[in-house]
C-alpha cells in the first residue's frame, strides 16, 4: 500500500472516530438536560404536596373552633321580650273573701270543668295570656313541677287561657303538663275573675288577659289573688299561701 493511500485511510478513521464523538457527546448532553429538566419538574411537585400537607390540618383546626363556638354561642339564654302593660283596670274586680264565681268550661283531653268539682278542696287558678309563650310555658311548667306538693298540701291546680281545646291539648303534649288546661275562649271566666283588661304593646291597645292567679279555699271563697304576676318564684309562693290556709 502506498503512503497517499495509507494517509486517505487514516484521514477518513480520523473522521469517522470524530463524527462517533460527536454524536456521544450529543447523545450525553441530551440525556444530562433531560435528567436536568426532570428533576426541576418533580421538584415544584414535591412543594405543592409539602403545601397541601400543611394546610390540610389547619382547615380542620379551624373547622374545630368554629363548631366549638357556635355550640358556645347556641347556649346563652334569650333576652327577654317587652310584654303589654295593662292600661286599664278590669270591669269587674274580684276581692278577697269574696264567694269564687262559679264556672263549667271544656278542658284539654275532653270534658269539662267546673267549681263544683273542687268542692271541699282548696284550688289554685293561674290565668295566663297564651299557649305555648315563653313566660306562660314556664309558669305552666312551674306549676306541673310542684302538683305532687299541692296535692300534699290539698290544693287542686287548674290553668286557664282563651286559648281553644285543641290549642291547649298541644301545649300540653309538647311541654308534657299535667295540670288541666281550661278553654274561655268567651272570656266569661276570665272577666269574672278581673284576669280580662285592655293592654298596650308598642303602641297598640287591645283587650286581653292579666296574668292572674286565684287561691280559693276549702269552702269556695278567695283567700288570695296576685294580679300582674311575675312568673319568677310564683309557682313557689302560691304553694306557701296554700300551706298556709
Amino acid at each position: 500500500m502506498s503512503k497517499k493511500t495509507r494517509k486517505k485511510s487514516s484521514n477518513t478513521t480520523g473522521k469517522r472516530v470524530a463524527t462517533k464523538v460527536a454524536r456521544t457527546a450529543s447523545a450525553s448532553t441530551g440525556k444530562s438536560a433531560t435528567k436536568t429538566r426532570t428533576t426541576v419538574a418533580k421538584k415544584p411537585v414535591a412543594k405543592t404536596a409539602n403545601k397541601k400537607a400543611t394546610t390540610k390540618p389547619k382547615a380542620k383546626s379551624a373547622a374545630g373552633v368554629q363548631g366549638k363556638a357556635s355550640h358556645k354561642a347556641a347556649s346563652k339564654p334569650l333576652k327577654p321580650e317587652p310584654g303589654p302593660t295593662v292600661t286599664k283596670s278590669p270591669a269587674v274586680t274580684l276581692a278577697e273573701g269574696a264567694a269564687a264565681p262559679g264556672f263549667d268550661l271544656p278542658r284539654d283531653g275532653g270534658g269539662s270543668v267546673s267549681l263544683k268539682d273542687f268542692a271541699g278542696k282548696k284550688l289554685v287558678l293561674f290565668f295566663y295570656p297564651r299557649a305555648d309563650t315563653p313566660g306562660c310555658t314556664r309558669e305552666a311548667i312551674d306549676f306541673t313541677r310542684l302538683k305532687g306538693e299541692f296535692v300534699a298540701a290539698g290544693t287542686e291546680v287548674v290553668g286557664i287561657s282563651a286559648d281553644t281545646v285543641k290549642a291547649q291539648e298541644s301545649f300540653r303534649n309538647k311541654h308534657q303538663l299535667s295540670v288541666p288546661l281550661v278553654s274561655d275562649s268567651a272570656h266569661q271566666m276570665l272577666e269574672a275573675y278581673g284576669a280580662w283588661g285592655e293592654k298596650s304593646m308598642y303602641g297598640r291597645t287591645f283587650m286581653g288577659i292579666i296574668r292572674t292567679t286565684v287561691l280559693v279555699d276549702s269552702s269556695g271563697k278567695v283567700a288570695r289573688i296576685w294580679r300582674h304576676v311575675k312568673v319568677d318564684g310564683h309557682a313557689e309562693a302560691v304553694l306557701e299561701a296554700a300551706r298556709s290556709l
